[in-house]
């Protein structure tokens, strides 16, 4: 007897064939799309944002702000300090808050903060930061870097001296990297060429026009006589002072700061004539020919920077402006996520 299948067996047979065949067939799709797909190691990194900590730390720049404010009306300085930290940290393995590590007790291993060029910073700007983590902890513990409060911290100083309040993207991680042999090539020096600072803040991803816009934060800060004593006395070994430098203030810094004997610990201000207001006369100074360091007097015979210098001493509002784009850029630079090469620190001189 012959075999004959049945419609209702045909169609049952049929409809689970087209099932496999539908099922194998989103399996190769869906297999396809994850092999294109990049995975967490390829991935480009998150960019900087201001809603980082809308909801794990809502009130993290209340916080800060608050001891910030406190610190600027106990120790003024805190805001210089803090200032110049920041520049610091970020220019040497990016903002990271490695210039906060502090040397292992035994350790041979120099850290960024041992290096010679940040051995004047001064501790009232780390306190500021160790203040101010030890807040924000108390309140949202393990969630916020010391990178981060370090970049809030920098804003804060600026506004309380008079200067633009503007907004810091959050996001950072803190680095796993603190050595102090890499400090030295990654930071301008005293009497660096403008062709020198140039190709430096080039390699931070940083214009012409960032470089002559934060160099305006030397309108308020004060510098030790080591790193202006040859313009006084034997500018590029001529056994002269720097020709450019005005006779009024060379006979005024001679004074305070001697050839030979004289006191370390002695500074002068970057502005002379508003010394503790974070305006725009840093500029108007370097036009009279009284800027105190060498690169800072250079902004101004250098014909590829006078142009900016001229146009920031017009105007307020146009330097707070581009400074504020200025700091927001040196904010994100080689800014560091994941675990991998990053942490999040309680304490902000010790790695986790």
């Amino acid at each position: 007897m012959s075999v004959s299948s049945s419609p209702s067996s045909l169609s049952s047979s049929s409809c689970f064939s087209f099932i496999t065949f539908l099922i194998t067939f989103l399996l190769i799709l869906l297999t396809a799309d994850c092999l294109t797909k990049p995975t967490n190691s390829t991935r480009r990194p998150r960019q900087l944002s201001l809603s980082y900590y809308a909801k794990s730390c809502p009130q993290l720049d209340q916080l800060v702000h608050s001891i910030t404010a406190q610190q600027f009306k106990e120790t003024p300085v805190s805001g210089p300090a803090t200032i110049r930290l920041f520049f610091h940290d970020c220019f040497v393995e990016g903002c990271d808050a490695s210039i906060l590590i502090s040397s292992k007790p035994g350790s041979k291993v120099l850290v960024e903060k041992d290096a010679h060029d940040n051995k004047g910073l001064a501790v009232e700007a780390f306190d500021s930061i160790k203040k101010a983590k030890a807040l924000v902890e108390s309140k949202c513990p393990g969630v916020v870097s010391c990178a981060d409060i370090l970049a809030i911290s920098a804003r804060d100083f600026i506004n309380l001296s008079g200067g633009p309040y503007y907004e810091v993207k959050k996001g950072r991680r803190d680095g796993k990297i603190s050595v102090a042999s890499r400090v030295a090539s990654n930071l301008p020096r005293a009497n660096s060429s403008i062709e020198e600072l140039i190709k430096l803040f080039n390699s931070k991803g940083l214009t012409v026009e960032d470089l002559v816009a934060l160099s305006g934060a030397h309108t308020i800060g004060f510098s030790h006589c080591e790193h202006f004593l040859g313009r006084l006395y034997d500018y590029r070994a001529t056994n002269r002072p720097d020709p450019s430098i005005d006779p009024k203030l060379l006979k005024a810094l001679r004074m305070s700061c001697p050839r030979v004997g004289g006191n370390s610990d002695i500074v002068a201000p970057f502005d002379v004539t508003t010394p503790f207001s974070f305006d725009h006369a840093y500029y108007g100074n370097l036009e009279a020919n009284m800027g105190l360091l060498a690169t800072d007097q250079a902004l101004y015979t250098d014909p590829r920077t006078r142009v900016l210098v001229q146009a920031l001493a017009k105007d307020k509002q146009k330097f707070f402006q581009a400074f504020s784009l200025a700091m927001d850029k040196m904010g994100s630079i080689g800014v560091k996520r994941g675990r991998k090469q990053a942490e999040r620190r309680k304490d902000c001189s010790v790695h986790m």
